[in-house]
Formats: C-alpha cells, sequence, structure tokens
C-alpha cells in the first residue's frame, strides 16, 4: 500500500503571529485518518501567555478573554502536542501539515521556551519524520501553476471541501487530504516511500528558498534571507514565557 492509502495524522497549531520563532500556540489540532477516514482527534486551546493581536484573534476567532478562560498553560499544551506527535512518528505513521516548517517549527520554539525535551531528544536523537507537506510538495511537482498556495486555493485546484478554514481540526484534516489529493494526481508522488518523500522534500524547500531569496534581493532586498531547513527552521532563542 503506498503512503497515501495508509494512515496519516494531520497536525495544524492557530498561533499569535506569523513568526514561528516568536509567536505561541492558541489552538491546536491533530487528526488521525486510515483511508481517508477521520478515526481519531485531539484538540487544544491554550493560554499563551502574551495577549493575542487583534488581526491573528480575527483569523481563528479566539480572543484573549477566551483563551485566559478556557486555555490550558501552554507548556502543558506543547507537551500533550509533542507526545502525540512523536508517539505516530515512533510507530512510522507520517505527520502531515501544511506549511510544516511553520508549524513543527513554532512547537519546537515552544518546547525549548518551557524547557521541555526536544522532539529530537523524545525520538532518540534521530531526525523528526517521516513529515509530508503538501505546500511544499505542490510547489515541487506543479511550479508553474498560477495563483495562491493558501490552503484554501491548493483545497479549490485539487477539489478537497475545507469548511471552517484557520479552526486547527479543519485545517488538519484538509491538509491530510490535500496530501492524498496530490498523490493521486502525481503517481511519482505516490510511488515514493515516506522516508523518500521526506528526503525529497528537504531538497524542495531548500530550492524553493534559494529561489525566493534570489527574487527577494533582484526587487531590491539585498539582505533578504530565506530559511532553507525543512520540517524544522534553525533553533529558536529562548524568550521569556
Amino acid at each position: 500500500m503506498s503512503w497515501h492509502g495508509g494512515t496519516l495524522v494531520g497536525f495544524d497549531l492557530e498561533t499569535t503571529g506569523t513568526d514561528p520563532l516568536d509567536a505561541r500556540i492558541v489552538t491546536a489540532a491533530v487528526v488521525e485518518l486510515r483511508a481517508g477516514e477521520p478515526v481519531r482527534g485531539h484538540g487544544w486551546l491554550a493560554d499563551p501567555g502574551i495577549a493575542i493581536p487583534a488581526q491573528a484573534s480575527a483569523i481563528h476567532g479566539i480572543s484573549n478573554e477566551r483563551a485566559a478562560a478556557e486555555g490550558r498553560p501552554a507548556g502543558e499544551v506543547a507537551e500533550e502536542i509533542a507526545q502525540v506527535l512523536t508517539r505516530h512518528w515512533e510507530q512510522g505513521v507520517p505527520v502531515v501539515a501544511y506549511n510544516a516548517a511553520f508549524d513543527l517549527t513554532l512547537l519546537s520554539a515552544e518546547l525549548r521556551r518551557h524547557g521541555l525535551a526536544s522532539l529530537g531528544e523524545r525520538l532518540g536523537g534521530r531526525p523528526i519524520g517521516p513529515v509530508v507537506d503538501p505546500y511544499t510538495i505542490d510547489r515541487a511537482v506543479d511550479r508553474y501553476r498560477k495563483g495562491k498556495r493558501t490552503l484554501e486555493a491548493v483545497c479549490a485546484e485539487y477539489g478537497v471541501t475545507l469548511d471552517r478554514a484557520h479552526r486547527a481540526d479543519a485545517d488538519a484534516l484538509a491538509a491530510v487530504l490535500v496530501a492524498r489529493a496530490i498523490a493521486e494526481r502525481h503517481p511519482s508522488v505516490a510511488a515514493l516511500a515516506p522516508e523518500t518523500l521526506h528526503e525529497r522534500q528537504v531538497r524542495w524547500y531548500a530550492q524553493w528558498a534559494v529561489s525566493f531569496q534570489d527574487f527577494l534581493r533582484r526587487k531590491g532586498d539585498p539582505e533578504a534571507v530565506v530559511d532553507t531547513h525543512w520540517p524544522l527552521r534553525e533553533p529558536a532563542p529562548v524568550t521569556g514565557v
């Protein structure tokens, strides 16, 4: 059975901002699917410990008041998410995350911020994975397609229904369905073993990052730097809780 026909785990975070090295978790979801059907899910609401900017609340719908009243301590949430993800990796189950470099880097930053074991440490020092990132794969296999590459846009391209966009559980589910749809459209992707697909994405992401950095510099930002690491960016500096 190819990877997209077996068990897959979708993962998504909704956060306080767009910088994964600085933003905090607000909501999170991990959804397990077998043969494309959801069988189990985990959801979290965190008190991020900092104010949620209005523009972020407008996107995911979580106010400061609700996070403070109903959210659990951010360190506890990060710990539980890490436990769930690493348990699946230990079983060889791919974790699917749309723009994985954002979500996994942010989770890793939260673990460091709260003095918790890293994802790699939980796996005995081996690299995390396998990870499947429909965002990275789609850019590689359909490089010249025009239009946006947001989750909503890519769902539309592959015929995946996305209800309640920017809700962690809905986005996690959609990420898995998009990954499956990409594999069905591109047999060369479907044929790869999960570990090989993971390695290809490392290369594809780095190639995209170098190209995008060159583009930014040509357009007038000579100091532009685009991190080439996937699925984790360089470790975040530890900042105050």
